[in-house]
């Protein structure tokens, strides 16, 4: 075994260019300055994680570390990129050399160099998740998998199961028996597929984004030389939002600093809420567990918000175990208490906070500088709703609009189809739901269904009662064989629809819509199907307040072209509420900010509670929202709310989070109804 020799570096005088104990506080300073070894940093909310980070970057260059020997890892392309700008812009040199970016490119990065020692050609393509979808669709077709009629989960939900079983480093048995009960008699045909996938990715020279982080830690482990080349050249690792780090990358992370143990790790482990994508909050919790004698730096200024704000975020993180404590200070001024807003539904809260925008706004706080929070996004129907009849602009950043999504429309074209039976968009959208079924079918049934309903005479509705399914069971000639099963199914339920006692009740045609199948299509063309089937539940209930099923569905049409509208003029007013999931939030600040639907069971959610590890994931996700508000907080709850699982309007329980809160943090605003009109 040949012996290790350390070479030490000849001491020399360094003539810093930054003044680092000016431009950092204490704890920055200690942190950016800190001696060579392993190093956890906890950088509290709105503390400076990226400032602190970009200065240890300048500091070890400035202290005569090559730039090809720091490696910087980052969870998007743009904070590495500003980062190396930063650094560029401080030391006023180039730092190009400099190895930084995502996991997922440095892997590319690599994998370019060495992709023929795990069995790829350097020149492979990557695929994105279209690609992903289609490569995985070709391999169900290859082993004559019907995924319509046996149940099977979709070729986009296979592509989440791999994903999460590869960044979990799990089997495939584990993660469907954890993430996807419902799939757990299909184990052995999701085995297969899976192998049958990662042969024809090989095959054909391509990677999926999984592929990038699995074939690169492959690559270290199996080839030694490989291994000691990275280990050896990168001396310096630094690590950026390490709270969010999956297993397979906290094991990257780990062999590339297995040499020098020159790792350095930045994040807030009261900041971890993605576990729900693969993120493993063990990864910082033991960091000074796997690098025995790690140190441990602090930094708990926070320059966002006021000191109000931060003490009921110290409270709100208090009731985590499982925790490196910290208490949150501030540099600002004192303000305004964050208020308490207890309603009296979601309707209420939803005038609440538009009434309170708009006064805001009177006072010189510009909509742009307001944000709705929320847990899920059905959360917020009510507040969509409001926000339009106001005419108050807004904007949604947590992806599609409620009532643009692809579920939520699937449901309401059922509702359409007995409202209106010449509606074609939503007849041809349900046809094309069933197996065999495609564009040319789905018209050519379409035109039949259109001869057999005839010329409408008078009420539309009253002229086809009792005639839809009829006009259906007409057409089983020109279905496809495939889809003969589906067909009777569709067909009878319309028919169920179509039954005076049930037609024109949306909450029962809702459900009933779920029962004859709909909640078994979700699971298998969905990932996130428990989320889906709540939306599409709260949509049932949502629609309680209208007084017809017309009535409804023309609301909804509103709304949506409105919201379509809002969109198309974005560019030409900017000044627009923001609404966002707490999740696709963290990151961003504003001055105000309102938290919504702060009941249990809503937030924390009902599925959390199964698990201490799950309600405190949800109070890390409750501390996320409070610290996003700078200068004003307003925590609502509505004290009723309708759910038709327990027959009507049910008493709400405040959230066990609000409880957790000191009284005299916060002040308490209760709403009364007043007779004038402004």
């Amino acid at each position: 075994m040949a012996r290790e020799y350390t070479l030490h570096k000849q001491e020399r005088s360094i003539d810093l260019r930054i003044d680092y104990a000016r431009e950092l506080n204490e704890q920055q300073h200690a942190a950016v300055t800190a001696a060579p070894g392993p190093s956890l940093v906890i950088a509290g909310a709105g503390a400076g994680k990226t400032r602190t980070l970009t200065y240890r970057v300048a500091y070890l260059l400035e202290n005569g570390v090559p730039e090809d020997r720091i490696l910087l890892l980052t969870f998007t392309n743009k904070a590495a990129k500003e980062m190396m700008t930063r650094v560029a812009d401080l030391l006023g040199s180039d730092v190009s050399r400099l190895w930084g970016g995502t996991f997922h490119s440095v892997g590319n990065r690599v994998l370019r160099r060495h992709a023929e020692k795990v069995g790829w050609k350097n020149d492979f393509s990557i695929l994105d998740r279209e690609d992903s979808k289609e490569l995985l669709s070709a391999c169900i077709d290859e082993a004559q998998i019907d995924v319509k009629a046996t149940r099977f989960p979709k070729a986009e939900v296979l592509r989440d199961v791999f994903s999460m079983a590869t960044n979990k480093c799990k089997s495939i048995p584990e993660t469907l028996s954890e993430s996807y009960p419902h799939f757990q008699n299909l184990t052995d045909s999701i085995e297969s597929l899976y192998a049958a996938y990662q042969q024809r990715k090989q095959a054909t020279n391509t990677m999926d984004f999984d592929d990038l982080l699995v074939q690169w830690l492959r690559l270290m482990e199996t080839n030694e030389e490989i291994r000691e080349q990275y280990q050896r050249r990168f001396e310096f690792v630094l690590v950026d939002e390490y709270q969010d780090t999956n297993q397979l990358q906290g094991d990257l992370i780990d062999l590339l600093a297995a040499r020098h143990k020159n790792v350095m790790v930045v994040g807030d482990d009261a900041q971890s809420i993605y576990s729900w994508r693969g993120a493993n909050f063990r990864n910082i919790l033991d960091f000074p567990k796997r690098y025995p004698g790690a140190k441990t730096y602090k930094i708990e200024t926070n320059y966002r918000s006021v000191p109000e704000i931060l003490a009921v975020a110290n409270a709100v993180i208090a009731g985590n175990t499982e925790q490196f404590h910290k208490e949150l200070g501030t540099w600002r001024d004192a303000g305004m208490k964050p208020a308490v807003v207890s309603c009296g539904d979601a309707g209420e809260q939803a005038m609440f906070i538009a009434q309170r925008a708009l006064e805001l706004r009177d006072e010189g706080i510009p909509l742009e500088d307001m944000m709705i929070l929320y847990r899920s996004h059905f959360h917020a129907m009510e507040m969509q709703l409001e926000l339009t009849r106001r005419n108050i602009p807004f904007a949604i950043t947590s992806g599609i609009r409620f009532f643009e999504q692809a579920h939520i429309k699937d449901v309401t074209a059922w509702l359409k189809l007995i409202c209106n039976p010449r509606d074609e968009l939503a007849f041809k959208r349900l046809a094309r739901m069933l197996p065999g079924v495609g564009g040319k079918t789905a018209d050519k049934l379409w035109q039949g269904f259109v001869r057999e309903l005839g010329e409408p005479t008078g009420d539309l509705v009253e002229a086809v009662d009792g005639s839809l399914a009829t006009a259906l069971q007409k057409l089983e000639v020109g279905v496809p064989k495939k889809a003969k099963v589906a067909w009777a199914q569709f067909t009878a339920t319309v028919s169920q629809l179509d039954e005076p006692s049930v037609r024109g009740n949306a909450i029962d045609m809702i459900q009933l819509v779920l029962d004859a199948g709909y909640e078994d299509y979700l699971q298998n063309a969905y990932e996130n199907w428990h989320s889906r089937l709540e939306d599409v539940q709260q949509l049932a209930e949502f629609s309680r307040q209208f007084d017809s099923l017309g009535e409804f569905l023309s609301e909804l049409a509103l709304l949506t072209n409105v919201e379509a509208e809002a969109e198309s003029s974005a560019d030409n007013d900017d000044e627009r509420i923001r609404l966002s999931t707490i999740h696709q939030a963290k990151g961003l600040e504003f001055r105000v900010v309102f938290v919504i639907m702060l009941c249990d069971g809503l937030f924390p959610s009902h599925r959390s509670l199964d698990s201490l590890a799950g309600e405190e994931e949800e109070r890390r996700l409750f501390y996320v929202a409070v610290t996003r508000a700078k200068d004003e907080l307003y925590l609502c709850y509505p004290l009723m709310r309708f759910m038709a699982s327990a027959g009507g309007e049910t008493m709400q329980q405040v959230s066990r989070f609000i409880g957790e809160i000191p009284s005299d943090l916060v002040e308490e605003w209760r709403l009364h109804s007043s007779d004038v009109p402004f």
